[in-house]
């Protein structure tokens, strides 16, 4: 190839400070980052990649940004992270080669997008999957250290200036902690649960080893893993197979005091059943940082519960996501010009 063939012409789709747009090209050359910091929205806060909503172009503007957009033979975020203006954008680009999404999660934007067969197999198609592994790993421990400690129960002592007697926390190093997907999220977790001392076991389809997991289990088995389980730390994409795995057979079986924590995606836990589980005491908490609807609804009764912690989808959130997210691309994005794979493709017949 000539030097004009293997540069890469990388188009800032969503607001990226001038500072990481400088970072990525000097961690590999070969990218050249178009960016025009007034065509994209201003971001009201740390990785706020879709930016303000009532930021609007004019349609000079609108016009600018879509011409730049569909210069690009590689994309950093979906323009306005906006399943629409993707498809409008591949629509118009023929030259555009591959698109990182900046969530973790990016393959529900990808399918929302609603491309053909042929323009999936035309694109590489990336997320930012294992950039937040660590801080939603702290969040399950966190959680799952707040039911060991019963914290709901602190808190009312607190609350009413009550002095009880004496009463047993549980310890997390005689806890077995299941984790249910045992991808960049959920292995991170298992490697935190071990470090603690607890027992830890992980859902696997492929059967791989995973560093920190104690026990593999097939999810044909989780049911009956789950029934031996002191904890259950959700992990899992957004998929059609994904969806209310973590169900009513599944919650059925839990022990009573089970603890909870769901860091991957809200679909992934049957919240009806949840809350059947959580009232009958087989979970005896729930730190809960996805939902199936978010934001959570004014209604849900989740909100009130006593014995569950709602975070607002924000547990991974953290001043060093964009820095990080664009190392991830920046090394993406050398595997793409020395012909490697890509790192967190997205697979896009279960769009995870």
């Amino acid at each position: 190839m000539t030097e004009t063939q293997t540069r890469l012409r990388a188009v800032a789709a969503v607001p990226l400070s001038e500072s990481l747009c400088r970072l990525i090209e000097q961690l590999e050359p070969r990218v050249e980052m178009v960016r025009d910091h007034a065509l994209t929205r201003p971001m009201r806060g740390p990785a706020d990649w879709s930016g303000d909503p009532d930021h609007a172009r004019t349609p000079e503007q609108q016009a600018a940004f879509d011409a730049m957009v569909d210069s690009a033979d590689v994309l950093f975020g979906i323009p306005d992270v906006d399943p629409a203006a993707l498809a409008r954008t591949v629509a118009s680009n023929p030259r555009l080669r591959w698109v990182m999404t900046t969530a973790a999660g990016g393959g529900s934007q990808i399918k929302a997008a609603g491309l053909d067969r042929a323009a999936l197999d035309r694109i590489a198609f990336t997320t930012s999957a294992g950039v937040h592994a660590g801080t939603l790993a702290e969040f399950a421990v966190f959680g799952v250290l707040a039911g060991a400690k019963d914290l709901p129960r602190l808190r009312a002592d607190q609350s009413g200036r009550s002095w009880p007697d004496r009463w047993e926390m549980r310890q997390v190093d005689e806890m077995t902690v299941l984790v249910v997907g045992l991808g960049g999220i959920g292995a991170e977790c298992a490697r935190r649960f071990q470090a603690l001392g607890a027992t830890v076991w992980g859902t696997t389809r492929s059967g791989m080893p995973v560093d920190g997991v104690d026990r593999l289990i097939p999810l044909e088995q989780l049911a009956e893993a789950a029934s031996q389980a002191d904890a259950v730390v959700v992990a899992l994409p957004g998929t059609a197979q994904t969806h209310h795995l973590v169900g009513a057979e599944v919650l059925a079986a839990l022990r009573p005091g089970t603890i909870i924590a769901s860091v991957g995606r809200g679909t992934a836990v049957d919240e009806s059943a949840l809350l059947e589980a959580l009232d009958d005491g087989r979970v005896s908490f729930a730190a809960m940082d996805v939902f199936e609807v978010e934001p959570l609804p004014h209604e849900s009764p989740l909100w009130d519960h006593p014995r569950v912690l709602v975070s607002p989808h924000t547990a991974a959130l953290s001043s060093k996501e964009e820095e990080r997210i664009a190392r991830r691309f920046a090394e993406n994005a050398a595997r793409l010009l020395d012909g490697r794979p890509l790192r967190a493709t997205v697979d896009t017949v279960e769009f995870y």
